[in-house]
């Protein structure tokens, strides 16, 4: 599991801000990338790699990618929420 999926199951303390939460998500999602890119491109060049494995590494960073997705959309949606409020 990657550092994306951990952390947006993990349990989050009441008392982290949610730009960081958001920003650890974002961190795993650019790993995820970069290890989707560097087995691809290991795998263009020819190296011994899996091709099982470059799959799995792709599948991986496209779920990852739309988990991050999901999440802003609902960040946005609960954002124009907020917005319409009458204080």
């Amino acid at each position: 599991m990657s550092n994306t999926a951990s952390a947006a199951s993990a349990p989050k303390s009441e008392t982290q801000p949610l730009e960081k939460t958001f920003g650890d998500i974002l961190k795993g999602l650019t790993a995820s990338e970069n290890n989707a890119n560097d087995m691809v491109q290991k795998l263009a060049m020819g190296e011994d790699v899996e091709l099982h494995d470059v799959m799995l590494a792709v599948e991986e960073n496209d779920v990852n990618f739309r988990v991050a997705m999901a999440i802003r959309d609902r960040l946005v949606e609960a954002y124009q929420e907020v917005m319409r409020m009458n204080i």
